[in-house]
């Protein structure tokens, strides 16, 4: 049991004591002297005591975890015992008016109030004071709208005693009307309780959302980076807790890793607005207005599970060309892989339009897997040297480092470093290193593959 459920649970055993001890002595008060307003007080009292035992039954099943039937957790147990707190006020509250009503047209009678009548609602409005701030200082900690039900009960029993004291007070000088007067204060401040408590009952059962917490979740959610737009929040509340889902936008172009970053983060600023809300988070993909032609067609390709590169993309007068390369399994027959091929331009124009120019080049993607060794030490000090005297006459690469070479069945595959100047455009380096691998396999041109690996240089 968490520290808050406990805590819960104590106050609502304490409460339901307090509660006992007031009623009995209401009641014997109230009997004793024939007040009204009183003994009115006194079935207050009497129906705060059951709501409490309730209330100690409904905190102690609102903290149970969510189990297979209850997949949201036992929260609303809270809310339907304030519900039927709310039900037994209104009962009484109306009770009591009618039979105040009713002595009031008689005239009302003198009361015989004893020193006892009048210590019973001292202490009593002592202890309501104090069970009042507890009550209500533990609800708040804790979110338990059971125990603010039961904090509101003893609020309404400290200004009902209050009402009655005065009451009393003014029927012992004579005023025969003052003990009735009380009652009728007791009624209505019994039904004001009701009606406020009923209303924030009725709203968490019909899952009402809790009043401007969406628009601040929306507020900080879109200042989250990675963020396009907010589509929607949905909040509904559940006890002390607030469940809720969050729909946000997300650039297309975004690979998952970083949709799980932005989901996480969307996560920690919800829980930094509203503790008490737990939010799942869905993120859909969405075309920005600056995607180029090229990302677009990364997108589109990836959707279909290909890979595109050496993607070109150039402009014939009020028209779009593009033209890229496209990997397929090396092992299908020239028909299926045009048919991918062809598949995959038809969708390339179904989204961004039929007037555009599309050529796809195909191109094998070996799948398997080379078994290989590395290349004897004459073969790499070889490769080593011809890779520097390629790039010494290339003014962009500072070096090359961490040569290696691997002989594999289908041939000699050769892969390096080099140090390119960090001003250089990604073009730039590219072609520089296309040019050292091209020196290359001049000088070996049974090589089977070779791929240069760009590093920014230190300018210092």
């Amino acid at each position: 049991m968490t520290e808050d459920a406990a805590l819960k649970e104590q106050v609502a055993l304490s409460s339901i004591a307090v509660s006992a001890l007031m009623t009995l002595g209401k009641v014997a008060a109230g009997l004793v002297s024939g007040s009204l307003a009183l003994l009115s007080e006194a079935a207050h009292n009497a129906i705060d005591t059951g709501a409490t035992i309730l209330t100690y039954f409904a905190v102690r099943e609102a903290n149970k975890p969510a189990d297979e039937t209850h997949h949201y957790g036992h929260g609303k147990y809270e809310s339907l015992s304030a519900l039927v707190v709310t039900g037994l006020l209104v009962g009484l509250s109306v009770y009591v008016l009618f039979t105040a009503i009713g002595r009031l047209r008689e005239g009302g009678e003198l009361i015989d109030a004893s020193w006892w009548a009048f210590g019973v609602l001292g202490a009593s409005i002592v202890a309501d004071s104090f069970r009042f701030v507890a009550l209500n200082a533990v609800a708040k900690k804790t979110g338990s709208h059971a125990l603010a039900a039961d904090a509101m009960h003893f609020a309404s029993d400290l200004i009902a005693s209050v009402l009655v004291l005065l009451g009393l007070i003014a029927n012992s000088y004579g005023f025969k009307q003052g003990d009735a007067l009380g009652a009728l204060g007791v009624a209505a401040f019994i039904g004001y309780a009701g009606f406020r408590l009923g209303g924030e009952t009725i709203a968490t059962l019909v899952d009402r959302a809790p009043e401007g917490l969406a628009d601040r979740l929306r507020a900080e959610i879109g200042r989250v980076p990675g963020v396009v737009a907010v589509a929607n929040i949905k909040l509904r509340p559940n006890g002390p807790k607030i469940f809720g889902e969050i729909f946000i936008d997300v650039a297309r172009a975004l690979p998952l890793e970083r949709v799980a970053e932005i989901e996480a983060a969307v996560r920690a600023c919800v829980a930094e607005v509203s503790p008490e809300t737990e939010a799942t988070v869905a993120a859909s993909p969405r075309a920005l207005d600056d995607e180029t032609l090229a990302e677009r067609l990364v997108m589109i390709a990836a959707r279909k599970k290909l890979a595109v590169h050496h993607i070109f993309v150039h402009h014939l007068g009020d028209r779009d060309c593009i033209a890229f390369d496209l990997e397929v399994d090396g092992a299908l027959t020239t028909g299926e892989a045009h048919a991918i091929a062809t598949a995959l331009e038809d969708d390339i124009r179904a989204e961004i339009g039929t007037e555009i120019e599309v050529e796809s080049h195909i191109e094998p993607l070996h799948g398997h897997t080379l078994a290989g060794r590395d290349a004897d030490p004459a073969t790499l000090a070889t490769i080593t040297a011809a890779l520097k005297a390629a790039a010494a006459g290339n003014v962009g690469v500072a070096d090359i480092h961490d040569v290696r070479a691997r002989v594999t069945g289908e041939g000699l595959v050769v892969n390096f470093h080099a140090h390119v100047w960090p001003n250089f455009s990604v073009t730039a380096a590219h072609e520089a290193l296309e040019e050292i691998e091209r020196a290359l396999r001049e000088k070996m041109p049974h090589l089977l593959r070779v791929v240069g690996h760009a590093e920014p240089a230190d300018e210092a």
